[in-house]
């Protein structure tokens, strides 16, 4: 018998929502646009390639036999120095407006030595349209955060409904990394999850709040089946994460969302927290150059399906975003940012990545220090 948090209850009123788009099966990759080139906002060692080249280079596809999509890392190139190592981000057409909720259900994530794998969202105008991280950790940390990056004037106060820790309660992305939340519950993150035979996340931006919830695979509620075409948070209990519009109104900060799924390397998060699990060393000499195999067998997304659910009067809009050069929105990027990255290999840590500011860099270190045993 599932217990509901009389709390939860309060903050996250009964709502039905009804299927809007899935992702699945031989058409999973319809309706996401790939992002094609080097991205310098996150000073990571990688070149995002094209669907056309994602495809040629067996990156991204769909499993003839189980059916699930695969994103990968290039596991079979030596890569010279100074060059970087090709990848891939997605990044769906539609932005799902307040009154949407986002699942993802996964077999594999990515992991492994310098590895910075994310699905999350954003709105166009960053950070003023949000975003909210579901999936986020770097190297082998060992567990999951979740975060919120918003304008000036969101924190976020831990209510007794949420199960995660606390990290960092400013969500102001200007001035900060976020508000982020560890994830508590076992197997969110690498040979644990698919030991367990993954897992699902579901997210749920409403009005009332943004909450986040992980099941490994075998505590996975029914009601999140590909059976059913409506569904209702109300019923799944306290959830990993807990940002309730009572600290960070929701209208004021966040506008509609695009999903987006990347695997970055080294970069501004994995860069300062590679020496804590992978060094002594840099990043990139010790990870990304050379042979991709065996750091990046691992280094890959096998997921069986994303929904997206909605209220009856929830509708979602086209994207404007380009497929080629940096995005309109981009990941923790600050829209003022003058920084640019060198266009070649190697740790780019002599200054702050757009948006993930050394306060990030710093807090990720020190975090990692801090947390140990408690989290995990």
């Amino acid at each position: 018998m599932r217990i509901i948090s009389p709390l939860f209850c309060l903050i996250s009123p009964v709502t039905a929502y009804t299927l809007v788009h899935e992702f699945s099966g031989q058409t999973f990759f319809n309706g996401w646009d790939f992002f094609d080139g080097y991205d310098p906002t996150t000073y990571g060692d990688t070149t995002y390639l094209n669907q056309a080249e994602a495809q040629a280079a067996h990156l991204a596809y769909v499993d003839s036999n189980s059916g699930h999509a695969f994103i990968r890392v290039d596991n079979t190139t030596n890569v010279p120095d100074q060059q970087k190592r090709n990848t891939i981000e997605i990044f769906t057409h539609e932005f799902y407006p307040v009154g949407s909720v986002f699942i993802l259900d996964a077999v594999h994530i990515p992991w492994g030595c310098s590895v910075w794998p994310s699905f999350w969202t954003r709105g166009e105008n960053w950070p003023y349209g949000g975003e909210i991280d579901i999936i986020e950790y770097a190297n082998l940390m060992g567990f999951n955060q979740m975060a919120l990056h918003t304008s000036a004037g969101c924190t976020h106060t831990t209510p007794q409904s949420q199960v995660g820790q606390t990290l960092e309660p400013n969500c102001n992305a200007t001035s900060g990394a976020g508000c982020t939340v560890a994830e508590k519950k076992p197997n969110s993150y690498g040979p644990g999850f698919a030991s367990a035979g993954g897992g699902v996340w579901a997210t749920q931006f409403d009005v009332s709040g943004i909450y986040i919830w992980f099941w490994s695979r075998p505590d996975v509620p029914p009601s999140l089946s590909l059976a059913n075409t409506t569904i209702d948070p109300a019923s799944w209990g306290p959830p990993s994460a807990s940002y309730p519009a009572s600290s960070c109104d929701i209208g004021s900060h966040f506008a509609a969302q695009q999903l987006v799924m990347d695997i970055q390397l080294c970069g501004a998060f994995g860069n300062p927290t590679y020496n804590n699990t992978c060094g002594p060393g840099s990043c990139y000499d010790l990870s990304v150059r050379g042979p991709g195999s065996p750091t990046y067998d691992n280094a890959y997304f096998e997921i069986s399906y994303v929904r997206v659910f909605g209220t009856g009067n929830a509708t979602s809009s086209n994207s404007s975003t380009s497929t080629t050069g940096t995005a309109t929105a981009t990941k923790s990027g600050s829209p003022t940012a003058t920084h640019s990255a060198p266009a070649s290999g190697g740790d780019n840590t002599s200054g702050s990545a757009p948006g993930l500011s050394q306060p990030f860099a710093l807090f990720s270190v020190v975090g990692l220090l801090l947390l140990g045993s408690a989290v995990l």
